[in-house]
């Protein structure tokens, strides 16, 4: 395991340590805690002797996402028990029932805006971010999110629930586009261990048409108009890295039958063969549908999308986000 991860890993376990000393006096009943500070030693100690990560039963490698998600464990998942994969499997389940009710309402209509999206896990659970909320205050704006966190598994959709809560809670005071972005940066290099981060698109987009968008390190959304489509290319770093991030905006107005499309790199990055899909015939694809509603033009991309890949499975998350203005 590389000296970096277990050094992250060290230091997360050593704050849980204080955590569980400092919470032990004041328990009743102190036999759990006991058990979970001889859990966090007995993982010290494996740092110490130089196999930490390793199981226990079979010599090999731990899953990375489930140390990442749990630095206590000793046992990869071949080696577990029946009921112990079960386990597992029903946490699992749990999880992607939770990030699906997370997810918004789809094709909805806001302040003059028609939205469609398409989310879909590479596995039981999704490290990509889709939202869309709708604000009350003055003439009323729609705010909008896709984002994409470090890391797969169970472990990554922790963090897009982390993502999602931060993001609903400052949208909610009425943070302009910037300043929402570094409160979520902040908040979330603050909260997060140093390897967890997430490139991140948010914008809000206004009943007149003008929208303001920051690209925290995506992959660019188009604006489609009248044929012509224009790549908002990233203007900051993604959120999570470094706690004093700056970001700044794009700002377009977008006239009635223009549409953004925002998508993770689930679509973009798509391989077969040696070929990568590529931003060029994202765009491409675009702007011959330039007059699409939503829902089509995410259709479209979806479809294209498996034609490339001939019925290949795709190997990351795919989210998929169309916003149109009509009126």
């Amino acid at each position: 395991m590389p000296t970096e991860n277990q050094d992250i890993f060290r230091q997360q376990l050593s704050e849980r340590r204080q955590r569980l000393e400092a919470a032990i006096p004041r328990l009743e009943d102190r036999s759990e805690a006991v058990r979970l500070l001889k859990e966090v030693d007995g993982a010290l100690e494996r740092m110490d002797k130089g196999y930490f990560g390793v199981c226990e039963v079979c010599h090999g490698e731990i899953e990375s996402e489930r140390l990442a998600a749990d630095p206590i464990v000793h046992v990869c998942l071949d080696c577990l028990s029946a009921q112990q994969q079960r386990a597992i499997e029903y946490d699992l389940e749990l999880a992607a029932r939770i990030q699906t009710a997370f997810l918004p309402r789809n094709d909805l209509q806001a302040f003059g805006w028609e939205c469609h999206y398409h989310y879909e896990p590479a596995g039981p659970v999704s490290g990509d971010y889709c939202d869309l909320i709708e604000s009350q205050r003055g003439p009323g704006q729609l705010h909008f999110a896709l984002g994409d966190v470090s890391g797969k598994g169970l472990a990554a959709s922790m963090l897009v629930s982390h993502l999602h809560a931060l993001i609903h809670s400052l949208a909610a005071l009425e943070f302009s586009v910037v300043e929402l972005a570094a409160q979520t940066n902040r908040l979330l290099c603050q909260s997060t261990m140093t390897s967890h981060y997430a490139t991140l698109v948010y914008g809000q987009a206004g009943r007149s048409g003008s929208v303001e968008i920051c690209n925290a390190g995506h992959v660019p959304p188009l604006l489609i108009s009248r044929g012509d489509v224009l790549p908002l290319h990233a203007t900051g770093l993604p959120v999570g890295l470094f706690c004093d991030g700056r970001f700044s905006v794009h700002r377009v107005t977008l006239s009635p039958g223009d549409t953004l499309l925002l998508y993770s790199d689930g679509l973009s990055e798509a391989f077969r063969d040696g070929q990568e899909y590529g931003l060029e015939r994202v765009a491409q694809l675009a702007s011959r549908h330039a007059d699409a509603s939503p829902k089509a033009v995410v259709d479209a991309c979806l479809a294209d999308l498996r034609a490339f890949l001939a019925g290949a499975p795709p190997s990351d998350d795919l989210t998929l986000l169309a916003l149109r203005r009509i009126e």
